[in-house]
């Protein structure tokens, strides 16, 4: 992997994500330390869903480690739901804010879990109060087995609409649609505009088919 990030010029940002890298602390540990002296990046991420599945993982000895990352640091957890937001988690949040970390949140939408306004509402106004800035909602990828979970575009963007006539600007997430083969995270238009709901086009032009 250094090795590698080393051959691209272009690379400025490592991202740590899932599996889950918090759960396997010595080995993030000893990357943050290799990668962060590569003097070419410039910002490090970490993505996690810990700080809401397992607090207790959350170590004094990975919070030591956040906190003498000299790069920027970016820190995603998260979360679907505000019931999530218990007073264990909420302590990690607090944790992980004096480690100097600048604190994102990451979401789904998911059928039956958090596809109405008033969920969604209470999640990010909270998530923003607590020093968690709410980054993406990703419409849910079409996985085997999850097939139930997937909300209709056109909810979506209803909901989304709404959020963005209440919401502040620190609380609203982007709402985009990850397509498959790392083709882009594409921003999904409100109904502020007149659009085709169906189709859209990736970062390579390739128009796909919503599902």
């Amino acid at each position: 992997m250094i090795n590698y990030v080393k051959s691209k010029p272009s690379i400025n940002e490592i991202i740590f994500s899932g599996g889950d890298p918090l759960v396997v602390p010595d080995l993030l540990i000893y990357a943050l330390k290799k990668f962060e002296k590569l003097p070419k990046i410039k910002i490090i991420r970490v993505h996690t869903r810990v700080p809401v599945s397992d607090p207790t993982l959350l170590t004094n000895k990975i919070l030591d480690a956040f906190s003498k990352i000299k790069k920027t640091f970016y820190l995603s957890i998260h979360f679907e739901h505000p019931d999530e937001l218990t007073p264990q988690t909420i302590e990690a949040i607090k944790k992980l804010k004096k480690t100097g970390a600048i604190l994102l949140s990451q979401s789904v939408f998911l059928k039956g879990v958090n596809d109405s306004y008033e969920v969604l509402e209470t999640l990010f106004t909270k998530l923003a109060e607590l020093g968690v800035k709410p980054y993406y909602i990703f419409h849910c990828d079409l996985v085997k087995g999850i097939e139930h979970f997937i909300v209709p575009i056109e909810k979506e963007v209803k909901i989304m609409t709404k959020l963005r006539k209440n919401l502040s600007g620190i609380a609203f997430p982007l709402y985009v649609i990850d397509t498959p083969n790392g083709s882009g995270k594409i921003p999904v238009p409100l109904d502020f505009w007149e659009f085709n709901k169906t189709f859209f086009r990736d970062f390579k032009n390739k128009k796909i088919k919503t599902y």
